[in-house]
């Protein structure tokens, strides 16, 4: 036998799987996954009996790894609001299964409801702890680490511009912004987070503090979240909001749809400031905090249709009704209406 030529042929053939195996793990790394959320929706306000059609949301996604250790993520929103908004441009480097640590553009670590991206949220429209008092994206650095205490503990903090999206370039500060989130994933289905956070739109200083309590068990899911928002030297009186909900879904068989959710939310929320001041109704420096959300609360039910699997393609059908103070000021879109939107994940 001819060692010498069978073990060259061994060798060779190694050499080819390994190759084979190499290609295989940098078309794995290296093949982007591009995905996207649109929204549209009609809302009518019966009280003005005026309706409206929108584009909510129109994002498309790229993330990723270039390794074993290294992803990315880039977002952008064609349609946010009828704006073109960039979103996420991060890269994250993960040196092991617990410990993450997040560079660039991203919604920072903070509250649960406002943490949710489009396709993740229960209702047609965000509560006001998610749209008004917590949102917030910007530019920064994190750092996430995940303990095992007998139930997993997942915590993350970061330090931000306080920029914003857009203001980038020509930026400097002396104080920065911060947030901090931890999630206590407890047995019996339970989780509890806690989070804080500080920004600075303007002169004034926000420190904000926020609690959320979830259970979720099969097809039951009840949800509820205090934020309290406090104005450096009174600036502006605190700010405290409640979002709490249940949704509870009954699957379908042999049907077009896979299955249906009726759910219910109540959200409150006092008179809230953004931060910036104003003269005359107009952003100046000159000028002071205003109210910018008057005081209000709002009872939402509805249902919600999934085609396929939920939060992939789904109808949500809400009615929201709104309760104010006699003084308040009513923005034309924060009324009483019937929402009908489809969203769909790609």
């Amino acid at each position: 036998m001819n060692f010498k030529k069978y073990g060259s042929l061994l060798i060779l053939a190694f050499l080819g799987v390994h190759c084979v195996s190499m290609q295989a793990q940098e078309k794995r790394f290296f093949t982007p996954k591009i995905q996207g959320t649109l929204r549209g929706k009609y809302e009518f306000q019966p009280q003005e009996r005026k309706g409206r059609f929108e584009v909510r949301n129109a994002r498309v996604s790229v993330e990723g790894q270039v390794s074993e250790k290294i992803y990315y993520k880039a977002q952008i929103d064609l349609s946010d609001e009828g704006r073109i908004r960039m979103l996420d441009a991060y890269t994250r480097i993960q040196p092991t299964s617990k410990l993450n640590f997040r560079i660039g553009q991203m919604r920072v670590p903070f509250s649960i409801d406002a943490h949710r991206s489009p396709h993740e949220q229960y209702f047609a429209n965000r509560s006001f702890i998610a749209k008004q008092v917590g949102n917030v994206r910007d530019v920064g650095a994190t750092i996430g680490y995940t303990l095992h205490l007998g139930f997993p503990i997942k915590m993350e903090a970061g330090f931000f511009n306080g920029s914003g999206l857009t203001n980038q370039k020509d930026y400097w500060t002396h104080s920065l912004n911060y947030s901090a989130k931890v999630q206590f994933l407890l047995p019996q289905s339970f989780d509890v987070v806690l989070s804080t956070q500080k920004v600075k739109p303007d002169a004034v200083a926000i420190y904000m503090y926020d609690i959320g309590i979830a259970y979720h068990h099969k097809s039951f899911r009840a949800e509820a979240e205090y934020l309290y928002k406090h104005y450096a030297d009174e600036a502006f009186q605190s700010v405290h909001s409640v979002n709490a909900f249940v949704n509870y879904d009954i699957p379908l068989r042999n049907c077009f749809f896979s299955k249906i959710s009726p759910l219910i939310r109540y959200d409150f929320l006092t008179n809230h400031s953004d931060g910036k001041r104003y003269l005359d109704g107009i952003e100046d420096k000159a000028g002071a905090l205003k109210i910018n959300d008057y005081q209000r609360s709002r009872l939402t039910s509805g249902i919600t249709l999934s085609i396929d699997k939920p939060f992939i393609s789904d109808i949500r059908i809400n009615y929201e009704k709104y309760f104010y103070r006699q003084d308040a000021i009513i923005k034309t879109s924060d009324k009483d209406k019937f929402v009908i939107e489809v969203m769909t994940r790609f």
